[in-house]
């Protein structure tokens, strides 16, 4: 099974991730290659993704870092603190192109304000971010 490509669009990601804590940023990190980087599209069957519209999804993280550590038929139990299993709500979102290419716009702490109203400002700039996307591959 080929795995996907995972890029970023523009600086808004990049923003976003260095506003995360280190633990927060493992989290992702694991998420992004064991998850995104495996499914692809295909995350959007299950828990893991969500469609918004023109080509526009969510990425949806709710799990520890010692969900990625230790999956669930992988034997033994690895050392770990007991903050690896804090579980972290964090929102990516993405788009689909071409040769299983995952690119990454926009992401935002879910936990940290879970108000609705907030969910639909970081959908409105995800979507400006990826309507600026889709006007640079014409």
């Amino acid at each position: 099974m080929s795995r996907w490509t995972i890029e970023i669009f523009g600086r808004s990601y990049g923003r976003f991730y260095s506003s995360l804590s280190s633990y927060q940023q493992l989290v992702v990190d694991s998420a992004l290659l064991n998850v995104l980087a495996i499914e692809g599209i295909q995350i959007c069957s299950g828990e893991w993704g969500k469609p918004l519209g023109d080509g526009l999804y969510e990425f949806r993280i709710r799990k520890s870092l010692h969900a990625f550590e230790n999956p669930p038929n992988a034997g033994s139990d690895s050392p770990r603190s007991a903050r690896s299993n804090t579980p972290v709500l964090i929102r990516i979102f993405c788009t689909f192109h071409g040769d299983k290419i995952v690119v990454l716009h926009h992401g935002y702490d879910k936990q940290r304000d879970p108000s609705p109203k907030r969910q639909q400002r970081e959908i409105r700039a995800a979507r400006k971010l990826h309507n600026e996307w889709k006007e640079g591959l014409k």
